[in-house]
Protein backbone atom coordinates (compact mmCIF):
# COMPACT_ATOMS: atom_id res chain seq x y z
CA UNK A 1 0.00 0.00 0.00
CA UNK A 2 1.45 3.25 -1.16
CA UNK A 3 0.65 6.57 0.85
CA UNK A 4 2.41 9.47 2.91
CA UNK A 5 1.65 11.32 5.87
CA UNK A 6 0.89 14.83 6.65
CA UNK A 7 0.24 15.12 9.94
CA UNK A 8 -2.22 12.38 11.04
CA UNK A 9 -3.53 12.34 7.44
CA UNK A 10 -2.73 9.24 5.40
CA UNK A 11 -2.66 10.71 1.62
CA UNK A 12 -3.56 7.88 -1.00
CA UNK A 13 -5.65 6.02 -3.42
CA UNK A 14 -6.77 3.76 -0.36
CA UNK A 15 -8.00 7.00 1.73
CA UNK A 16 -10.38 9.06 1.15
CA UNK A 17 -9.28 12.26 -0.58
CA UNK A 18 -7.46 15.02 1.32
CA UNK A 19 -9.45 18.65 1.14
CA UNK A 20 -7.60 21.38 1.67
CA UNK A 21 -9.37 25.01 2.28
CA UNK A 22 -7.20 28.02 0.98
CA UNK A 23 -7.80 31.22 2.62
CA UNK A 24 -5.03 33.66 0.65
CA UNK A 25 -6.45 36.84 1.84
CA UNK A 26 -10.20 35.79 2.34
CA UNK A 27 -9.85 36.87 5.43
CA UNK A 28 -10.02 41.00 4.33
CA UNK A 29 -7.19 42.02 7.08
CA UNK A 30 -9.71 40.94 10.27
CA UNK A 31 -7.97 38.16 12.24
CA UNK A 32 -11.72 37.09 13.99
CA UNK A 33 -12.65 36.76 10.35
CA UNK A 34 -9.59 34.31 9.36
CA UNK A 35 -10.27 32.45 12.82
CA UNK A 36 -13.65 32.02 11.53
CA UNK A 37 -12.85 30.53 8.08
CA UNK A 38 -11.11 27.97 10.12
CA UNK A 39 -13.66 27.34 12.33
CA UNK A 40 -16.03 26.89 9.72
CA UNK A 41 -13.77 25.00 7.07
CA UNK A 42 -13.69 22.45 10.15
CA UNK A 43 -16.94 22.26 10.27
CA UNK A 44 -17.29 21.82 6.82
CA UNK A 45 -15.37 18.93 6.89
CA UNK A 46 -12.45 19.89 5.45
CA UNK A 47 -8.73 17.84 6.64
CA UNK A 48 -6.59 20.98 6.36
CA UNK A 49 -6.43 24.62 6.48
CA UNK A 50 -3.57 26.59 4.14
CA UNK A 51 -2.22 30.11 4.16
CA UNK A 52 0.02 32.34 2.42
CA UNK A 53 3.30 33.67 4.22
CA UNK A 54 4.49 36.75 2.96
CA UNK A 55 4.73 40.29 2.53
CA UNK A 56 4.34 42.72 -0.34
CA UNK A 57 8.04 43.36 0.31
CA UNK A 58 8.92 39.55 0.29
CA UNK A 59 7.50 39.15 -3.31
CA UNK A 60 8.17 42.80 -5.26
CA UNK A 61 8.75 45.98 -5.20
CA UNK A 62 6.46 49.00 -4.76
CA UNK A 63 6.58 50.05 -8.52
CA UNK A 64 4.74 51.66 -11.46
CA UNK A 65 4.19 51.04 -15.33
CA UNK A 66 5.48 47.55 -17.50
CA UNK A 67 4.46 44.14 -15.64
CA UNK A 68 4.16 46.02 -12.32
CA UNK A 69 0.68 47.17 -13.15
CA UNK A 70 -2.45 44.85 -13.97
CA UNK A 71 -3.79 45.77 -16.97
CA UNK A 72 -5.17 42.91 -18.03
CA UNK A 73 -9.57 44.08 -18.44
CA UNK A 74 -10.77 40.89 -17.57
CA UNK A 75 -8.07 40.02 -14.37
CA UNK A 76 -10.15 39.81 -11.04
CA UNK A 77 -7.65 42.72 -10.31
CA UNK A 78 -7.42 44.43 -13.02
CA UNK A 79 -6.29 48.56 -11.96
CA UNK A 80 -3.93 47.60 -9.43
CA UNK A 81 -0.28 47.30 -8.81
CA UNK A 82 1.41 44.22 -7.70
CA UNK A 83 2.35 45.86 -4.49
CA UNK A 84 -1.05 47.10 -3.48
CA UNK A 85 -2.69 43.98 -4.50
CA UNK A 86 -0.03 41.60 -2.22
CA UNK A 87 -0.58 44.46 0.64
CA UNK A 88 -3.92 43.74 0.43
CA UNK A 89 -4.07 39.88 0.15
CA UNK A 90 -1.13 39.07 3.05
CA UNK A 91 -1.64 37.34 6.50
CA UNK A 92 0.05 39.62 9.15
CA UNK A 93 2.51 37.35 10.43
CA UNK A 94 1.85 37.80 14.01
CA UNK A 95 -1.85 36.22 13.19
CA UNK A 96 -0.32 32.57 12.49
CA UNK A 97 0.34 31.56 15.82
CA UNK A 98 -2.97 32.04 16.34
CA UNK A 99 -4.64 30.48 13.71
CA UNK A 100 -1.91 27.25 13.95
CA UNK A 101 -3.32 27.28 17.44
CA UNK A 102 -7.30 27.69 16.38
CA UNK A 103 -6.49 24.54 13.76
CA UNK A 104 -6.04 22.42 16.50
CA UNK A 105 -8.54 23.05 18.29
CA UNK A 106 -10.74 22.59 15.72
CA UNK A 107 -8.92 19.16 15.08
CA UNK A 108 -7.33 20.02 11.34
CA UNK A 109 -3.96 20.66 9.79
CA UNK A 110 -3.00 24.24 9.20
CA UNK A 111 -0.13 24.64 7.12
CA UNK A 112 1.22 27.52 4.25
CA UNK A 113 2.79 28.44 1.18
CA UNK A 114 6.42 30.36 1.98
CA UNK A 115 7.30 32.48 -0.45
CA UNK A 116 10.86 33.23 1.10
CA UNK A 117 13.48 32.11 3.13
CA UNK A 118 12.41 33.83 6.09
CA UNK A 119 8.63 32.57 5.79
CA UNK A 120 10.18 29.31 5.15
CA UNK A 121 12.06 30.01 8.73
CA UNK A 122 8.66 31.50 10.17
CA UNK A 123 6.46 28.71 9.27
CA UNK A 124 9.56 26.30 10.97
CA UNK A 125 9.22 27.60 14.38
CA UNK A 126 5.57 26.85 14.09
CA UNK A 127 6.54 23.31 13.47
CA UNK A 128 4.40 23.21 10.27
CA UNK A 129 3.36 20.29 9.07
CA UNK A 130 4.37 20.91 5.36
CA UNK A 131 4.95 23.14 3.21
CA UNK A 132 3.28 24.23 0.06
CA UNK A 133 5.06 26.27 -3.59
CA UNK A 134 2.71 27.93 -5.58
CA UNK A 135 2.21 27.65 -9.29
CA UNK A 136 4.54 30.57 -9.47
CA UNK A 137 7.03 30.23 -7.23
CA UNK A 138 7.64 26.77 -8.44
CA UNK A 139 10.64 28.01 -11.08
CA UNK A 140 12.01 29.05 -7.54
CA UNK A 141 15.10 27.01 -6.83
CA UNK A 142 16.93 28.66 -4.20
CA UNK A 143 13.28 28.22 -2.37
CA UNK A 144 12.61 24.59 -3.60
CA UNK A 145 15.66 23.75 -1.36
CA UNK A 146 15.31 26.13 1.74
CA UNK A 147 11.81 24.02 1.85
CA UNK A 148 13.19 20.53 0.71
CA UNK A 149 15.65 21.02 3.41
CA UNK A 150 13.28 21.08 6.23
CA UNK A 151 12.63 17.13 5.28
CA UNK A 152 9.13 18.09 5.51
CA UNK A 153 6.18 17.02 3.35
CA UNK A 154 5.94 19.32 -0.14
CA UNK A 155 3.41 19.62 -2.01
CA UNK A 156 3.90 21.81 -5.46
CA UNK A 157 1.17 23.59 -7.53
CA UNK A 158 1.90 22.44 -11.39
CA UNK A 159 0.44 26.03 -13.35
CA UNK A 160 2.07 27.85 -15.98
CA UNK A 161 4.67 25.03 -16.31
CA UNK A 162 6.41 22.95 -18.81
CA UNK A 163 6.97 19.50 -18.25
CA UNK A 164 10.72 20.52 -18.60
CA UNK A 165 9.82 23.09 -15.82
CA UNK A 166 8.70 20.44 -13.60
CA UNK A 167 11.26 17.79 -14.09
CA UNK A 168 14.23 20.43 -12.47
CA UNK A 169 11.84 21.16 -9.96
CA UNK A 170 11.00 18.06 -8.68
CA UNK A 171 15.04 17.21 -9.24
CA UNK A 172 15.82 20.52 -7.04
CA UNK A 173 13.31 18.85 -4.42
CA UNK A 174 14.37 15.17 -4.25
CA UNK A 175 18.21 16.06 -4.19
CA UNK A 176 17.86 18.28 -1.28
CA UNK A 177 15.98 15.86 1.00
CA UNK A 178 12.14 16.28 0.15
CA UNK A 179 10.79 12.67 0.12
CA UNK A 180 7.54 13.22 0.20
CA UNK A 181 5.92 15.31 -2.68
CA UNK A 182 2.37 15.99 -3.62
CA UNK A 183 1.97 17.15 -7.11
CA UNK A 184 -1.21 19.55 -7.82
CA UNK A 185 -2.37 19.51 -11.45
CA UNK A 186 -2.98 23.79 -11.43
CA UNK A 187 -4.97 25.85 -14.17
CA UNK A 188 -3.58 29.69 -13.32
CA UNK A 189 -6.52 31.56 -13.91
CA UNK A 190 -9.06 32.98 -11.89
CA UNK A 191 -11.22 32.10 -11.98
CA UNK A 192 -10.29 28.64 -14.28
CA UNK A 193 -12.72 27.13 -16.69
CA UNK A 194 -13.52 23.40 -16.54
CA UNK A 195 -12.36 23.39 -20.30
CA UNK A 196 -9.15 25.05 -19.06
CA UNK A 197 -8.65 22.26 -16.20
CA UNK A 198 -7.59 19.41 -18.64
CA UNK A 199 -7.59 16.78 -15.47
CA UNK A 200 -6.83 14.02 -17.76
CA UNK A 201 -2.89 15.31 -16.89
CA UNK A 202 -3.39 14.29 -12.95
CA UNK A 203 -2.54 10.27 -14.60
CA UNK A 204 -0.05 11.33 -16.50
CA UNK A 205 1.78 13.41 -14.00
CA UNK A 206 1.66 10.41 -11.60
CA UNK A 207 3.17 8.24 -13.80
CA UNK A 208 5.98 10.48 -14.86
CA UNK A 209 7.05 11.48 -11.05
CA UNK A 210 5.90 8.68 -9.01
CA UNK A 211 4.72 10.46 -6.42
CA UNK A 212 1.09 11.42 -5.06
CA UNK A 213 -1.09 13.79 -7.41
CA UNK A 214 -4.17 16.15 -6.98
CA UNK A 215 -5.70 19.17 -8.24
CA UNK A 216 -5.20 22.79 -7.37
CA UNK A 217 -8.67 24.35 -8.90
CA UNK A 218 -9.86 28.06 -9.27
CA UNK A 219 -13.08 26.85 -11.42
CA UNK A 220 -16.75 27.62 -9.80
CA UNK A 221 -17.70 24.86 -8.44
CA UNK A 222 -17.23 21.40 -7.58
CA UNK A 223 -17.60 19.73 -10.51
CA UNK A 224 -14.11 19.25 -11.46
CA UNK A 225 -12.77 18.29 -8.34
CA UNK A 226 -14.98 15.67 -8.14
CA UNK A 227 -13.88 14.40 -11.48
CA UNK A 228 -10.01 14.66 -10.47
CA UNK A 229 -10.94 12.18 -7.87
CA UNK A 230 -11.79 9.57 -10.29
CA UNK A 231 -9.14 10.56 -12.34
CA UNK A 232 -6.70 9.77 -9.23
CA UNK A 233 -6.32 13.28 -7.25
CA UNK A 234 -5.73 12.46 -3.67
CA UNK A 235 -5.51 15.57 -3.03
CA UNK A 236 -8.34 18.24 -3.74
CA UNK A 237 -7.23 22.10 -3.11
CA UNK A 238 -9.98 24.67 -3.17
CA UNK A 239 -10.01 28.52 -2.35
CA UNK A 240 -12.93 29.42 0.61
CA UNK A 241 -14.29 32.17 2.72
CA UNK A 242 -17.59 32.76 4.52
CA UNK A 243 -19.81 34.51 1.82
CA UNK A 244 -18.63 35.67 -1.80
CA UNK A 245 -21.25 38.62 -1.25
CA UNK A 246 -19.02 39.89 1.24
CA UNK A 247 -15.79 40.08 -0.89
CA UNK A 248 -12.27 39.44 -0.53
CA UNK A 249 -9.33 39.36 -2.90
CA UNK A 250 -9.98 35.27 -3.84
CA UNK A 251 -13.74 35.55 -3.15
CA UNK A 252 -15.16 35.10 -6.81
CA UNK A 253 -13.74 32.04 -7.03
CA UNK A 254 -13.73 30.53 -3.66
CA UNK A 255 -16.19 27.66 -2.10
CA UNK A 256 -18.83 29.18 0.74
CA UNK A 257 -19.70 27.08 2.94
CA UNK A 258 -22.35 24.61 1.80
CA UNK A 259 -20.58 24.39 -1.33
CA UNK A 260 -17.49 22.62 1.06
CA UNK A 261 -19.46 20.30 2.98
CA UNK A 262 -21.22 19.20 -0.42
CA UNK A 263 -17.22 18.92 -2.13
CA UNK A 264 -16.17 16.80 0.97
CA UNK A 265 -19.61 14.30 0.55
CA UNK A 266 -18.88 14.08 -3.06
CA UNK A 267 -15.00 13.88 -3.15
CA UNK A 268 -15.38 10.87 -0.69
CA UNK A 269 -18.32 9.26 -2.76
CA UNK A 270 -16.25 9.57 -5.94
CA UNK A 271 -13.80 8.35 -4.42
CA UNK A 272 -15.51 5.16 -2.68
CA UNK A 273 -17.17 4.51 -6.30
CA UNK A 274 -13.79 3.71 -7.93
CA UNK A 275 -13.14 0.23 -6.43
CA UNK A 276 -11.55 -2.04 -8.71
CA UNK A 277 -12.56 -3.90 -12.18
CA UNK A 278 -14.94 -5.94 -11.44
CA UNK A 279 -17.46 -8.33 -13.15
CA UNK A 280 -19.83 -11.17 -11.71
CA UNK A 281 -22.30 -10.87 -9.64
CA UNK A 282 -21.28 -9.18 -6.72
CA UNK A 283 -22.57 -10.47 -2.63
CA UNK A 284 -25.06 -6.84 -2.39
CA UNK A 285 -26.47 -7.77 -6.12
CA UNK A 286 -27.15 -11.51 -5.31
CA UNK A 287 -31.10 -10.40 -3.81
CA UNK A 288 -30.93 -8.37 -7.09
CA UNK A 289 -31.08 -11.63 -9.49
CA UNK A 290 -34.41 -12.18 -9.07
CA UNK A 291 -35.37 -9.61 -10.60
CA UNK A 292 -33.98 -10.75 -14.13
CA UNK A 293 -36.40 -12.26 -16.70
CA UNK A 294 -36.33 -15.82 -17.35
CA UNK A 295 -39.14 -18.19 -19.39
CA UNK A 296 -42.39 -18.22 -17.45
CA UNK A 297 -45.66 -20.07 -18.11
CA UNK A 298 -48.37 -17.20 -19.28
CA UNK A 299 -51.34 -19.21 -19.73
CA UNK A 300 -52.28 -23.19 -18.50
CA UNK A 301 -50.38 -25.35 -20.78
CA UNK A 302 -52.04 -29.32 -20.84
CA UNK A 303 -49.44 -32.09 -21.50
CA UNK A 304 -49.01 -32.94 -25.31
CA UNK A 305 -49.50 -28.81 -26.36
CA UNK A 306 -47.02 -27.01 -28.18
CA UNK A 307 -45.30 -24.46 -26.10
CA UNK A 308 -45.59 -20.81 -28.10
CA UNK A 309 -45.22 -17.18 -27.82
CA UNK A 310 -49.09 -17.73 -26.39
CA UNK A 311 -48.51 -19.38 -23.38
CA UNK A 312 -44.95 -19.13 -22.72
CA UNK A 313 -42.61 -15.71 -22.53
CA UNK A 314 -39.60 -13.99 -21.41
CA UNK A 315 -40.78 -11.91 -18.32
CA UNK A 316 -39.85 -10.73 -14.82
CA UNK A 317 -38.76 -12.26 -12.15
CA UNK A 318 -35.75 -14.44 -12.83
CA UNK A 319 -36.41 -17.57 -11.32
CA UNK A 320 -36.97 -19.48 -14.65
CA UNK A 321 -34.93 -20.82 -17.40
CA UNK A 322 -32.86 -18.03 -18.62
CA UNK A 323 -33.92 -16.28 -21.98
CA UNK A 324 -31.50 -17.59 -23.96
CA UNK A 325 -33.57 -21.16 -24.23
CA UNK A 326 -36.42 -19.39 -25.19
CA UNK A 327 -36.16 -19.44 -29.02
CA UNK A 328 -35.34 -23.13 -28.49
CA UNK A 329 -38.46 -24.07 -26.39
CA UNK A 330 -40.85 -22.68 -29.42
CA UNK A 331 -42.33 -25.93 -31.03
CA UNK A 332 -41.83 -28.40 -28.20
CA UNK A 333 -44.20 -30.69 -27.14
CA UNK A 334 -45.03 -29.85 -22.82
CA UNK A 335 -44.53 -33.19 -21.74
CA UNK A 336 -46.34 -32.49 -18.61
CA UNK A 337 -49.42 -29.99 -17.60
CA UNK A 338 -47.77 -26.50 -16.59
CA UNK A 339 -49.66 -24.00 -14.42
CA UNK A 340 -50.22 -19.98 -15.48
CA UNK A 341 -47.71 -18.27 -12.97
CA UNK A 342 -45.12 -20.99 -12.51
CA UNK A 343 -41.43 -20.61 -13.88
CA UNK A 344 -40.38 -22.79 -16.33
CA UNK A 345 -37.24 -24.45 -14.73
CA UNK A 346 -36.95 -27.34 -17.05
CA UNK A 347 -37.82 -29.43 -20.12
Amino acid sequence: MCFMKIGNYNIGQSYKPFIIAEMSGNHNQSIERALKIIEIAAKSGADAIKLQTYTADTLTINQRGGLFDIEDSTSLWAGRNLYELYQEAYTPWEWHDAMYKCAADNGIICFSTPFDDTAVDFLEKLDTPAHKIASFENNHHPLLKKVAKTGKPVIMSTGASTIANLDESVRVLRENGCNDLILLKCTSNYPATPENSNIRTIPHLKELFNCEVGLSDHTMGIGVPIAAVTMGATVIEKHFCLSRAEGGVDSAFSLEPDELKALVIETERAWQSLGVVQYGVQESEKKSLLFKRSIYVVKDIQAGELLTDKNIRVIRPGDGMQPKYYEGLLGKVAKINYTEGTPLTSY
